[in-house]
């Protein structure tokens, strides 16, 4: 299984439909509200929701679903990353709600060598995430430095520093 991609594995146009899919439950999106100290009625109280907001309910706090995006992308981007440069934008377009299931693709817009070390380069890639009915609920914008094959060649190869397994003789 492929896990990121080194700086010459990205072409400019590539899309990556990234699997699976995530069903996000009132218990993901309490639970990162709680971890995150973010307390906001709109999110952790059903009663407030459905009789003071637009939305009749709670609706998942953005920065989740940004978080999970993110995290479905790592094995197609920035599984290999050397840094995470920027988020240049980051788009709410349309709540997501509890049991709704979320998808994502990435498109690579833009690919530049280092300037400063022939070892890696910078991808620039727009991330959008969709629920099971197609409306798409977030649009972020990244740069993510990785390495060239050369750097992974160098450093030991696709996964340096995992053990081989020792079998002992009884």
């Amino acid at each position: 299984m492929q896990f990121g991609r080194t700086f010459e594995e990205f072409t400019v146009g590539d899309v990556y439909k990234h699997w699976p899919g995530k069903t996000v439950t009132e218990y993901d999106d309490h639970l990162f509200c709680l971890l995150t100290m973010n307390h906001h009625p709109l999110h952790m109280d059903a009663n407030y929701a459905e009789k003071t907001t637009d939305f009749g309910r709670n609706v998942v706090v953005g920065n989740y679903v940004y978080s999970l995006l993110l995290g479905m992308s790592v094995p197609d981007v920035s599984g290999k990353a050397i840094a995470n440069l920027e988020v240049e934008s980051l788009k709410h377009i349309a709540p997501t709600f509890h049991g709704d299931t979320l998808y994502g693709e990435t498109t690579v817009l833009d690919k530049t060598p280092s300037k400063s070390r022939d070892d890696r380069g910078v991808v620039y890639v727009e991330t959008k995430g969709y629920k099971q009915d197609g409306t798409v609920v977030c649009v972020f914008r990244r740069k993510v430095m990785v390495p060239t094959a050369t750097y992974i060649k160098e450093r030991g190869g696709e996964q340096p520093g995992r053990p081989e397994p020792i079998t002992r003789e009884k």
